[in-house]
């Protein structure tokens, strides 16, 4: 398959490097962004809300069975893990927490891998556990890149840290070079 998805996965602090990254990527992307963040289940929640007022591109909230199209901004809704289907499609899950997380990074990151191999990227962002690392490791092995916020940039430096010490990771980058990273991948498309 050759659709690129680029997979941005964090928890506590994660919020602020997002609002960094949004309004500095490109409106021309011809790749999807995909964020699954830790946050708790909210029957009004105004995350993409958010997110959007920083985001020249679309940011949508994903549900059951959505078409993962170029262009487009997703976040994964609380409490459900995100799946990847290989006619591009994603898939919303009950099963139990993971790294007591639901969304769980590594579920996404683990099922992107196998649906997009080497045209998944990884980007771990500020968090305060360790869920997204095994995650990331995935995405290598599949032969896709992984990318981990600069430990000194983040607000909660122990995700990317746990990420640099057990991983051999392709970029480590403030949040403003993140979105250059993900604006030069474009350019390769």
């Amino acid at each position: 398959m050759g659709k690129k998805v680029v997979l941005i996965g964090g928890s506590a602090g994660s919020i602020h490097a997002l609002i960094e990254i949004l309004p500095l990527l490109k409106v021309d992307l011809m790749l999807s962004i995909v964020i699954i963040l830790h946050r708790k289940a909210h029957p009004e929640s105004t995350l993409s809300m958010l997110l959007n007022a920083y985001s020249e591109l679309p940011v949508i909230e994903v549900t059951d069975k959505m078409l993962l199209e170029s262009g487009k901004i997703y976040l994964a809704p609380a409490d459900y893990h995100l799946l990847f289907e290989p006619d591009s499609y994603m898939s919303l899950d009950v099963s139990e927490k993971v790294n007591f997380s639901r969304p769980s990074i590594d579920v996404a990151f683990y099922s992107a891998a196998q649906v997009f191999g080497e045209n998944a990227i990884g980007v771990l962002l500020s968090g305060a556990n360790s869920d997204g690392v095994e995650g990331l490791s995935y995405i290598t092995q599949y032969g896709g890149s992984i990318c981990v916020q600069d430990p000194n940039t983040a607000e909660v430096d122990f995700m990317p840290k746990q990420a640099l010490k057990q991983l051999d990771v392709d970029m480590v980058l403030s949040p403003s070079d993140i979105a250059d990273y993900i604006n030069a991948l474009n350019s390769k498309l």
